[in-house]
C-alpha cells in the first residue's frame, strides 16, 4: 500500500483554509492501484461474510460497489438529506465541517442482516458513527467498517471502537 499512499496528493486549503485534503484521484485513475485497494477490501470483507454492503455519499459508493459486486452482494446507499426518492430513516452526522443528516431507505437493509460500511476515508470518526448508527436503526448488524484512508492524528478509528466496540474497523493507509 505505500505506492498507493504516495498517489494520494495533498491539497492545500480545502474545503476551507487550514484544511490538507486527501485527494484519491489520483489513486481512482490508475487502475492498477485501484484494483490493489478494492482486492485488499474484497479480502478483508470476505472474511466477516456480510450480507449486504453499504456506501456513504459520495465517495464510499467508489469502493463499496466493486467489493459487492466482487462477493456477489448487494449494496444500499447512505445518502444526505433529501437526496433519496423512497421512504427513509435518519440520523444526524456531524462531520469536520458541518452538521448534515445522513438518510437510507426504511428497506435498504433487513432486521439482522450482516453489514459492511464502506467510505473512502475517517478522519474524526462521526460520519462512520452516524452511519453505523443509521444501519443499526433499520436493526442490521455492523460488521465492519471499511475504509482506503485513515487521517490516524484526528482520531477516528479509536472514535469508532469507543462508540461501537462491536463493529471491527478496518484502513488500507494511515496519515499521522
Amino acid at each position: 500500500m505505500d505506492e498507493v499512499k504516495q498517489a494520494i496528493r495533498e491539497v492545500m486549503d480545502f474545503p476551507k483554509p487550514g484544511i490538507g485534503f486527501k485527494d484519491i484521484t489520483p489513486v481512482l485513475q490508475d487502475a492498477r492501484l485501484f484494483s490493489r485497494v478494492i482486492d485488499a477490501l474484497t479480502t478483508w470483507a470476505a472474511a466477516l461474510d456480510p450480507d449486504i454492503f453499504v456506501g456513504i455519499e459520495s465517495r464510499g459508493f467508489l469502493f463499496a460497489s466493486p467489493v459487492a459486486i466482487g462477493l456477489k452482494k448487494g449494496m444500499a446507499l447512505i445518502r444526505k438529506k433529501g437526496k433519496l426518492p423512497y421512504e427513509t430513516v435518519e440520523v444526524k452526522a456531524p462531520n469536520e465541517y458541518a452538521e448534515e443528516i445522513f438518510q437510507i431507505h426504511v428497506d435498504a437493509v433487513k432486521k439482522g442482516e450482516r453489514v459492511v460500511i464502506i467510505d473512502d476515508l475517517i478522519a474524526t470518526g462521526w460520519s462512520s458513527i452516524s452511519a453505523i448508527d443509521l444501519v443499526k436503526k433499520l436493526d442490521g448488524r455492523v460488521v465492519g467498517f471499511g475504509a482506503l484512508v485513515d487521517l490516524s492524528f484526528l482520531n477516528g478509528v479509536p472514535n469508532i471502537k469507543q462508540k461501537h466496540p462491536d463493529v471491527e474497523v478496518k484502513t488500507l493507509i494511515q496519515f499521522e
